[in-house]
């Protein structure tokens, strides 16, 4: 049995990726005694992704609503999110007149596509799954006739 695959070697390489990147930002600020805006750029990403994937991954709670509405109720919810971080940023560092803007940008062009990728590609499992029970009713009727 392996445990690296196909399906499972993009992933992999994504995790140890993002352990790596991790690990070197922590090694970084220790070793040479300052957290640089870089640093703070790539754990930013890092916090976006996560909560970016973590809201598109419930989009099943709220499965009774019209998928339009989940989608936008989920973009609300993040961009609200980067700008209320955006905002307490301020309170550490001074922000460019323009950061509001910029993080809004920065954060609904990546996520606008990462959305389109995840509701099609769960449109086309819906699709299959929906084609497979077809088959297995019509398997089904033919079995009992």
């Amino acid at each position: 049995m392996k445990i690296i695959d196909k399906k499972s070697f993009l992933p992999t390489v994504c995790v140890i990726y993002t352990l790596l990147s991790v690990g070197k930002i922590v090694l970084e600020a220790q070793t040479q005694g300052k957290f640089g805006s870089d640093q703070m750029n790539m754990l930013t990403i890092l916090l976006f992704s996560f909560l970016g994937t973590l809201v598109l991954s419930q989009h099943y709670r709220l499965a009774q609503l019209p998928l339009l509405l989940v989608a936008v109720l989920q973009y609300v919810v993040l961009i609200a999110a980067v700008l209320l971080f955006t905002w307490i940023s301020g309170f550490f560092s001074p922000l460019h007149p323009k950061a509001y803007v910029d993080m809004f940008r920065s954060f609904t062009v990546p996520y606008v596509i990462a959305a389109l990728v995840y509701y099609g590609s769960l449109y086309l499992e819906v699709q299959k799954a929906n084609q497979l029970l077809r088959q297995i009713k019509e398997d089904s009727k033919n079995d009992h006739k």
